[in-house]
């Protein structure tokens, strides 16, 4: 890192990426809808998902992830790249059961960035369904 603010931003950017896994793993729709940007972009697949508005986002997931999944953790976020508007962040994550077992694990570049003061995740390339 070179600058304070380059320090800064990744500081914001870790901070979304807490927020969003709590709000993801509660349910919580608003404070989900809190950490990305929309129009959202996901790619994976082949395929550039696009969410023009938080309000299918939360279902979309639920699909993608499977009906067993109870909740997931972040198992390693390392910056790859920052600025003072933006942060690319390595990410590998598990998919956890109820029962604390593994559905999936799966690994996730996210972009964070700062738009209008906002920082927030504003695309994701996913090696995940």
């Amino acid at each position: 890192m070179n600058t304070d603010l380059e320090t800064g931003a990744v500081a914001a950017a870790r901070d979304v990426m807490a927020r969003h896994l709590a709000a993801l793993n509660a349910r919580d729709e608003t404070a989900l809808a809190a950490t990305l940007h929309f129009p959202h972009y996901r790619l994976s697949g082949g395929v550039m998902r696009t969410w023009r508005d938080p309000r299918t986002y939360l279902e979309d997931f639920r699909l993608r992830a499977g009906p067993q999944w109870d909740r997931t953790r972040w198992d390693a976020i390392d910056v790859l790249a920052a600025s003072a508007e933006k942060v690319h962040l390595d990410v590998r994550f598990t998919r956890l059961r109820r029962d604390g077992g593994a559905l999936a694990r799966h690994r996730s570049l996210w972009i964070i960035s700062c738009i209008d003061g906002v920082w927030a995740a504003q695309l994701r390339s996913s090696f995940a369904p």
